[in-house]
């Protein structure tokens, strides 16, 4: 039995690579979005990185007292995230557009997703010190400013949130997606990014329980796979029914013929290889 045509797809377009998804992978996701709403939720760290070197620098991540990586956010750093989303938002829907779908913008910030306080101790030059970084977890998804999810027609949300003191805040894409998933009571999250599939020892792994993805992220994943991971987790903890990474047309991903799709099916559903 087909899902309603009101319940969204959530697609994460992941920042690093946008400027490699051609023609025939927007005529995909255009197929697909004349059958169901489409939100979109867009990285920006490669844009943010062509925008100025010093994102690119090592400086540029900090890393908290349990280890967690966050991009070290001023007031500053908030004005170029909008600047080169901005950018990246123009292009998005007129590739949308002229494939007959309807687009806007939309800022989390502006009412779609709220934040908690952010961690304020981070490591420099190998002390520990108290930074204000604009950084913050998702705390909740009004979907209310959605107001028009109707085949047809999309949203291209730019992952910013606002905390409890009004501040404009970073926060994770994947992880965002997720929530917005969630919200809107979206059967799919699809995390659409630079790699075909989850690897676990070196093989790619068409098929994983959220248990065993949550045991992989905690001892073996690294960097964004372990963000996306968490991601994960979050969106099927909070009724999504699956999620699919992977680098292929969306189509393609949801169909299972490739990429990595995460459900909570119990352990030991799969097994490792091409399954886990």
């Amino acid at each position: 039995m087909s899902a309603s045509p009101a319940i969204p797809t959530v697609v994460k377009l992941g920042g690093s690579c946008l400027d490699d998804l051609d023609g025939t992978w927007w005529d995909d996701l255009a197929r697909h979005g004349r059958e169901r709403p489409l939100v979109l939720v867009h990285g920006w760290s490669k844009p943010l990185k062509k925008l100025d070197a010093r994102y690119s620098e090592p400086s540029a991540i900090l890393r908290d007292r349990y280890g967690n990586q966050s991009r070290w956010t001023t007031p500053e750093v908030i004005d170029d995230i909008k600047t080169v989303s901005a950018v990246l938002a123009e292009d998005v829907l007129a590739r949308l557009e002229s494939r007959g779908i309807t687009a806007e913008r939309l800022l989390g910030s502006d009412g779609l997703v709220g934040a908690g306080e952010g961690e304020r101790w981070w490591w420099r030059e190998k002390q520990l010190v108290e930074l204000e970084n604009l950084v913050g977890p998702i705390t909740g998804v009004d979907p209310a400013p959605l107001k028009n999810l109707q085949p047809g027609h999309a949203y291209l949300v730019t992952p910013l949130a606002r905390n409890a003191a009004g501040q404009e805040v970073n926060t994770d894409a994947d992880r965002a997606a997720a929530a917005i998933a969630g919200a809107t009571g979206a059967s799919d999250l699809v995390l659409v990014t630079d790699v075909g599939h989850l690897l676990i020892d070196d093989q790619p792994v068409r098929r994983i329980s959220a248990q065993d993805a949550a045991a992989f992220r905690d001892k073996g994943a690294k960097g964004g796979m372990r963000k996306k991971l968490r991601a994960a987790g979050e969106a099927l903890e909070h009724g999504v029914e699956r999620v699919v990474i992977g680098s292929a047309a969306v189509s393609d991903l949801l169909a299972g013929s490739t990429g990595t799709l995460i459900t909570k099916a119990p352990a030991g559903a799969a097994t490792s290889g091409a399954d886990a």
